[in-house]
């Protein structure tokens, strides 16, 4: 290894000779020169580094090889000054002074922290393409990218992520105020934009909830009416009175987008689907809940069709009983759900409780009607079995209820 005064090895000299050098040397010059660092300190430092590369270089690949001990030093120095001058904002008095009150790997480690955070914070506004849960060992080859970073760079990319993270909170509490909890945005996978700007047309029209593709449809309708009537290609859309401070300035830059977009969707002349679901600029860019059946109760009022349609010609027991079960919580009906999806739906079921009476009123209405009885046996007796674990309060892990849904309903494997 090579000697740890190489670490910092005209620290004595004056601050000219450091202009362009990495901060930590910076603040450690001031420090030595302004008598707020000690020899003692100094040599305690000199003691740590070594220690510190050679846990960077195991971290990070191998502390048997020259180069990785070099590259070692180099993260060491560059966590450091990141880590000082960041919290300094730098004061180079402020970041002697966090030299002389704390160890340098304490300072190392810092830095290593507020990269770890700005890795774990999403990327993308996406709902589903971002992971959970913090820092994992998956992204340990991106940590040693930014390790050599500027502050610049860490502050650009903390911004631009920092902004990511505004647009999907705000996008969640509209969806909370709408009847759609984060789970459920996340298993739509939309961007959080399409959700603000599909809310704010809610809003404007003073609707509850985020609507299906039927609902939405109909509001697009309406509001090409109203601006016909108005003869002006243009609504008002205004954010939520309540809408928390935090959000309003990234909800105002949604809400701006959509002024341009106003007069394609106030033009009568092209269809909504065509416009919306067929037009690659507007693909995606608005939001509404993937949900087959509602679209079959509104174009296709043959009970049989419909039936068909809703359940996708599945007759067998789990399937119904899944398709059932979605009914019965106000979920998007499926005959198929994925754990994660059937978890959802028990938390759901939990917290706004279950209706019975639905599935026996769509049976009744749309099932064909020689199996009618039968299906309502069906779901009368996996009713009677199934309320107490689904509705348990003692069941926080969702374990009983999911070993439920997977011994009689479609739930897809993991």
């Amino acid at each position: 290894m090579s000697d740890s005064h190489e670490l910092f090895p005209e620290a004595t000299q004056t601050v000219a000779r450091f202009d362009a050098r990495p901060f930590f040397e910076k603040a450690l010059a001031y420090g030595l020169r302004h008598g707020i660092i000690d020899q003692a300190k100094l040599d305690a430092m000199e003691a740590e580094a070594p220690k510190g590369m050679v846990q960077i270089a195991r971290y990070f690949g191998s502390e048997f090889l020259r180069p990785e001990l070099e590259k070692a030093r180099e993260r060491l120095v560059n966590l450091v000054s990141l880590n000082l001058e960041h919290h300094s904002a730098g004061d180079l008095r402020k970041a002697a002074e966090a030299l002389r009150d704390h160890s340098l790997l304490s300072r190392s480690k810092g830095g290593s922290d507020m990269l770890k955070a700005l890795i774990a914070m999403p990327q993308s506004s996406h709902f589903g393409m971002n992971q959970h849960g913090g820092f994992t060992d998956d992204q340990i080859p991106q940590l040693a990218k930014l390790s050599l970073v500027t502050l610049a760079d860490y502050q650009r990319e903390l911004a631009q992520r920092s902004q990511v993270v505004q647009v999907i909170r705000a996008a969640e509490w509209f969806a909370e105020r709408l009847g759609m909890d984060a789970q459920e945005l996340e298993e739509a996978g939309r961007d959080a934009e399409a959700v603000i700007r599909t809310a704010l047309l809610m809003l404007a029209t003073r609707q509850t909830r985020l609507p299906n593709w039927v609902a939405f449809q109909k509001t697009i309708a309406f509001l090409r009416k109203k601006a016909a009537a108005s003869k002006a290609l243009s609504v008002s859309i205004a954010l939520p009175k309540d809408l928390p401070e935090d959000y309003k300035a990234i909800v105002d830059s949604v809400r701006q987008s959509m002024v341009s977009d106003l007069p394609r969707i106030l033009d009568s002349t092209l269809p909504a689907r065509k416009l919306f679901d067929q037009t690659p600029a507007f693909m995606g860019r608005y939001f509404w809940v993937e949900d087959a059946l509602s679209e079959v109760d509104d174009f296709d009022r043959s009970a049989s069709a419909s039936w068909n349609k809703a359940t996708g010609g599945h007759t067998d027991d789990g399937s119904l009983l899944t398709f059932f079960l979605c009914i019965a919580s106000g979920c998007a009906h499926k005959t198929l759900l994925s754990p994660k999806s059937a978890a959802t739906l028990v938390r759901k079921v939990r917290k706004a409780g279950i209706k019975p009476e639905l599935v026996s009123h769509y049976i009744l209405g749309n099932a064909p009607e020689h199996y009618q009885n039968d299906y309502l046996q069906m779901w009368q007796t996996f009713l009677e079995d199934a309320q107490g674990r689904l509705l348990s309060d003692h069941d926080d892990d969702l374990h009983d209820a999911m070993a439920l849904l997977r011994r009689d309903c479609n739930i897809a494997p993991r």
